[in-house]
């Protein structure tokens, strides 16, 4: 196997370990369109890494940190429901993203490779911050797991067990935030919501607890980056789109086995 390919599926692997488990809570939640924020805000971070020369990872993180920082502020003040601050917050982010980048004339970037990934060019140095912050992010949300379970079935309920819910909800958006920013390399700023959220998707089908769930959709995104670069090697399409293609194509297949199974 090329060491090319090689790192991008160590790379890929990574991400979509981690994605699952947080792809889950998203599904349970209803907040895929949470996640496409994120995605548009990560624009801006871009645009802010490089205008500031500064690591565009930490410019994302920064920027979709900030994102989730406002949702949870802005959420009872406001009045308004989330999926309209959502919708605010997503094209303000978007607009100013492409207004930052309107001061970039003189700069040439790759701005599909960032848009849509580049899990090909993976370097050493990306898989080591792949896996570190991935490892971080377990961490952290084995330390939320119940907390934020408890939150999620029940928020009014788990208010009055003491759960510091607001607390719980923004560490959660901040894991999300980070993995947007480590994704980026693999499936591109724009798709990443789907490699979030399929694979999760998928294996509520078949798990009967939320940790089978969080397990399965580990599993389901690791098969999607394989089959999505086995596509792209065989076919000459761009990997991040044939990652999220084969997630698609999986769901699929699960969808139609678990009819099967129904009917029996």
């Amino acid at each position: 196997m090329d060491d090319f390919l090689l790192r991008a599926l160590i790379a890929g692997f990574g991400v979509a370990a981690v994605a699952g488990p947080l792809g889950a809570f998203v599904v349970w939640r209803r907040m895929a369109f949470f996640g496409g924020t994120l995605s548009h805000s990560a624009l801006l971070g871009v645009a802010l890494g490089f205008l500031l020369g500064i690591n565009l990872n930490i410019g994302i993180f920064t920027v979709c940190a900030v994102v989730a920082v406002l949702l949870v502020s802005l959420s009872r003040p406001s009045g308004l429901s989330n999926d309209t601050l959502l919708g605010i917050l997503a094209h303000a982010s978007l607009a100013f993203g492409l207004i930052a980048m309107s001061f970039m004339e003189n700069q040439r970037i790759d701005l599909m490779g960032y848009l849509f990934g580049d899990v090909l060019a993976t370097t050493e140095a990306d898989i080591v911050l792949i896996y570190v912050g991935g490892a971080l992010v377990a961490g952290v949300l084995a330390v939320l797991w119940r907390p934020l379970l408890a939150a999620t079935v029940n928020e009014e309920l788990a208010l009055v067990e003491g759960v510091p819910v607001r607390a719980v909800n923004l560490g959660y958006m901040l894991l999300l935030a980070v993995i947007v920013a480590l994704a980026m390399k693999v499936v591109g700023i724009l798709l990443v919501t789907s490699l979030i959220i399929i694979p999760a998707a998928a294996a509520r089908r078949f798990a009967s607890t939320p940790e089978q769930m969080a397990g399965l959709a580990a599993l389901a995104g690791c098969v999607a980056v394989a089959g999505g670069l086995w596509g792209s090697m065989q076919l000459d399409t761009p990997s991040g789109p044939s990652i999220v293609a084969a997630a698609f194509v999986l769901f699929l297949l699960v969808t139609a086995a678990s009819a099967v199974i129904a009917k029996r």
